[in-house]
């Protein structure tokens, strides 16, 4: 006999030696909350890049358990619209529209981690995934169709990019960001335009946000209220350059 025989039997509710992951509760919480979650005792789980608690029940952490994932495919999404690395520019009557602005914090956080998911967290503009001492790390980004007749502004896919992708894609605030050279070397190193060639794309661009900004537009998320997820409006079209301006202001 060893000693294990001579051990008494488990109790239902004798977990010695029972893995205490496996009763993890996973939680959704939204990046300006992570350190007040922290406090009440959710854990990081850095495999997952995902906030925990041990176990179900811990008191101040239910506001956060996780809802369930949206889908990988949103309803109505063209996983092929707006591929690859080029300059995107959101015309500023749709400025505060991006998804993270317009749902709640805890659905965006259910989002991004669903796009990241199928993008294998590998950038969709470059291909490289997460690197910390760099500084580069993987965000969500819009892709927008913008009907002129109608005027409506229909967010068509999410995507996932890098942080030097997502500046280059967001020229317009790389340049007020003093970032400007940086964005477009990128822009070259990834899609293999000459200078003289990124330079055109980047006028270009500039043109079609100039002539987008005349117009007001309708806001179409569809995509997301099919899916479950829960909109917040945002500013007033009239507004959102005034509030885009105090925002950059408070910032610097």
């Amino acid at each position: 006999m060893t000693i294990l025989d001579s051990l008494p039997p488990r109790s239902g509710n004798d977990f010695t030696g029972v893995d205490m992951a496996d009763q993890r509760v996973w939680l959704d919480v939204p990046y300006q909350e992570k350190d007040q979650a922290k406090a009440l005792g959710a854990r990081w789980d850095p495999s997952a890049k995902r906030w925990y608690a041990a176990r179900a029940g811990v008191d101040g952490l239910q506001r956060w358990e996780a809802l369930p994932d949206v889908p990988t495919l949103l309803p109505g999404e063209d996983r092929a619209f707006g591929s690859g690395l080029f300059v995107d520019l959101v015309p500023s009557s749709c400025w505060f529209t991006n998804v993270r602005s317009c749902v709640d914090q805890r659905d965006w956080e259910r989002l991004r981690r669903m796009v990241l998911q199928r993008a294998d967290n590998r950038c969709e503009g470059c291909g490289r995934g997460e690197a910390r001492p760099e500084q580069r790390w993987l965000e969500v980004h819009e892709r927008w169709s913008y009907d002129d007749r109608a005027r409506v502004q229909a967010l068509r896919r999410l995507i996932c990019l890098c942080t030097d992708c997502h500046r280059t894609t967001h020229f317009g605030l790389a340049q007020v960001k003093g970032l400007a050279e940086p964005a477009l070397a990128h822009l070259m190193a990834v899609t293999g335009m000459s200078r003289p060639q990124a330079n055109e794309h980047v006028r270009t661009a500039f043109q079609l946000w100039e002539q987008r900004s005349r117009t007001t537009w309708v806001l179409d998320l569809a995509m997301l209220t099919s899916a479950g997820v829960t909109i917040v409006p945002p500013p007033e079209a009239a507004r959102r350059a005034a509030v885009a301006e105090q925002t950059l202001r408070t910032r610097r």
